[in-house]
């Protein structure tokens, strides 16, 4: 008798959050509005192992280019980080 095992993490679907501290090889991305912060993209962007593993899907609203998303910033929180002495 001969036994298989897969490597695999059993959802369908996954907050950026919840990625957090994970190595994923395949990497599903669907952004139908901005993220809320650069970091919780980078966090995505870096989970996945090779390029060829990410597909994003951006949903844009009308008169907004195909291949881009927007950074939200909000000024409150940057302007509360410590500067560099």
């Amino acid at each position: 008798m001969k036994r298989r095992q897969f490597p695999i993490k059993l959802a369908f679907s996954m907050t950026i959050n919840k990625s957090q501290g994970q190595t994923l090889k395949n990497v599903g991305l669907y952004l139908p509005n901005s993220c809320f912060s650069h970091g919780q993209l980078y966090v995505v962007l870096s989970r996945v192992t090779s390029p060829r593993g990410l597909k994003i899907l951006i949903v844009n609203k009308p008169g907004m280019p195909d291949d881009v998303t927007q950074n939200i910033v909000y000024n409150e929180i940057y302007n509360r980080i410590p500067q560099p002495q």
